[in-house]
C-alpha cells in the first residue's frame, strides 16, 4: 500500500471519528433543548400574572406579558445553556461590525456586544446550538451598492459566496440546510439580502426589524427586534417624561413623506392645527421633538416605506403609549410581550378616526396603559454593558425561542 493510501486511510479514519464525537456532542445538546422545552411548558402551565421562580434582579409580572412565569422560566434557561458561534470568516467592515450611532444602531450595538464575546459566546462550534453569520447588511450596502444602478446583486452575490465559504469550511450549515443559523439585520433590505440564498430566506433564524409577514417574514422561525434611532450612541436624557397629569397634548407625530401610510396621515391631519392630534412633515423652528414626544399622552408611529419604525422605541423611552399603525407587522418580542396591553393599534382604514379612537380610551384605561409602558420599557434599553432583561439580552431570548422549536439530527 503506497503513503498516499495509508495517509488517505488515517485521514478517513481521524474524520470518521470527529464526526462520530460531533455527533454525540450534538445528541446530548439536544437533550438539554428538550429538557428546556418540558421545563418552559410546564411553566407555561401556572398563568398567575407573576412568576413563582426565584430570581435576585427582576420578577417578571403583570399582562405586559403573554405569560410571564413561562417567559421566565425560559430566561433563566436561555442563561444557562444558551451558546453561540460566531463564524470568524469574513473581515471587516461588512463582516463583524456595524453602525452604532443611527437609524440602524441596534444592528451594529449586537454585533459588537457578541464579538466582545461576555454573553452567551463560544469558541467551541460544537457546543454551539445556534451559529452567528457575522455580516452587516447595513455596511454592505454602504460599501457595495452603487444608487444609480438600482441593482443590489453585489450584496447578494457576497451573502452566496459567504454561505459557501462557511459551508464549504464547516460541517454546521450543511448538516441543518441553515436551520440553526442567524443572520440580524435592521437594514430594509435584511430580507433582500437573504433571499439571495433560499435556505437563508426559508430555513435559517432571520432576525429583522423589517419584520414584513407580507414580504415572507415567518414569526415561528423569525425573530422582530426593535429599530432604535442613537445618534449619540447612549440613550441618557431619552429615558422618562413628565407624569401622565402634565402631558397635555392628546397625541403627537413628526416625519417627513415616506411611504403611503404617512402620506394618509400628513394628508388627514397635517394641516388640520388640531391641538389635540399634532402631525407634522417639519416640525416648527424651535419647537423641540423630544419636548413633543415627552409632553404626548399617545404618540403615533406609523411605517415608513418598511413596517419597522424607530418611534416606537421613542415613545416607549418617553413613556408615551406608543400608537402603531401599519399593515403585516410583527412587533418586536410579540411571542413574549402582550402589546395589546401597553400600546393601541390602529388600522390603516380607521387614520381618519384616530382622534375619537383615542378619546375614546377612558382615563383609567390610559393610566394603566402607561404604567406598563413604564414597565416595559427595560426591555427595550440600550446598556454601554448589557444588564439582564434588557434589549440585547431580549434579542437573545428570541433567538433562543426560536432554537427550542427546532430538532436537529447529525446525518
Amino acid at each position: 500500500m503506497s503513503k498516499n493510501n495509508e495517509s488517505g486511510n488515517f485521514d478517513v479514519s481521524s474524520s470518521m471519528k470527529r464526526a462520530v464525537k460531533r455527533s454525540s456532542k450534538l445528541e446530548k445538546l439536544e437533550a438539554k433543548l428538550a429538557r428546556a422545552r418540558s421545563f418552559i411548558k410546564q411553566a407555561a402551565l401556572v398563568r398567575n400574572l407573576t412568576s413563582i421562580h426565584q430570581d435576585l434582579d427582576y420578577f417578571p409580572r403583570g399582562p405586559i406579558y403573554r405569560n410571564a412565569n413561562a417567559f421566565h422560566r425560559s430566561y433563566l434557561e436561555m442563561e444557562k445553556l444558551f451558546k453561540i458561534y460566531v463564524y470568524k470568516e469574513g473581515e471587516p467592515p461588512m463582516f463583524h461590525n456595524g453602525p452604532c450611532r443611527s437609524i440602524y444602531s441596534s444592528e451594529g450595538r449586537f454585533i459588537h456586544e457578541l464579538e466582545k464575546g461576555k454573553f452567551y459566546r463560544t469558541e467551541d462550534p460544537d457546543e454551539a446550538m445556534v451559529y452567528f453569520l457575522p455580516f452587516s447588511v447595513v455596511m454592505l450596502v454602504q460599501y457595495l451598492y452603487e444608487p444609480e444602478t438600482f441593482n443590489t446583486d453585489a450584496i447578494g452575490r457576497t451573502v452566496v459566496d459567504y454561505i459557501d465559504v462557511i459551508s464549504s469550511k464547516h460541517p454546521y450549515w450543511n448538516r441543518s440546510l441553515g436551520s440553526d443559523h442567524f443572520m440580524l439585520s435592521c437594514h430594509d433590505w435584511g430580507p433582500r439580502a437573504s433571499s439571495y440564498v433560499p435556505h437563508l430566506f426559508h430555513k435559517s433564524i432571520r432576525v429583522l426589524c423589517n419584520a414584513n409577514t407580507s414580504e415572507g417574514f415567518n414569526p415561528a422561525k423569525d425573530a422582530s427586534f426593535p429599530e432604535i434611532n442613537l445618534l449619540t450612541g447612549e440613550v441618557k436624557g431619552l429615558l422618562g417624561g413628565p407624569s401622565p397629569s402634565r402631558r397635555s397634548i392628546l397625541t403627537f407625530f413628526a416625519g417627513r413623506l415616506h411611504g403611503y401610510i404617512r402620506y394618509l396621515l400628513l394628508n388627514e391631519w397635517k394641516d388640520k392645527h388640531d391641538p389635540d392630534v399634532q402631525v407634522y412633515d417639519q416640525l416648527p423652528k424651535g419647537v423641540s421633538y423630544m419636548s413633543k414626544l415627552k409632553n404626548s399622552r399617545f404618540c403615533l408611529c406609523p411605517s415608513g416605506y418598511e413596517v419597522a419604525s424607530p418611534r416606537i422605541v421613542e415613545a416607549i423611552y418617553a413613556e408615551c403609549v406608543p400608537v402603531l399603525i401599519s399593515d403585516s407587522y410583527v412587533p418586536p418580542f410579540n411571542d413574549v410581550l402582550n402589546w395589546n396591553s401597553f400600546s393601541v393599534q390602529v388600522a390603516v382604514k380607521d387614520i381618519p378616526n384616530i382622534k375619537r379612537i383615542l378619546l375614546g380610551i377612558s382615563q383609567r384605561q390610559y393610566l394603566r396603559m402607561q404604567r406598563r409602558v413604564k414597565q416595559v420599557q427595560r426591555h427595550f434599553v440600550v446598556n454601554a454593558t448589557p444588564k439582564r432583561y434588557d434589549v440585547f439580552h431580549m434579542i437573545n431570548h428570541s433567538i433562543w425561542l426560536r432554537r427550542l422549536n427546532i430538532h436537529i439530527k447529525d446525518s
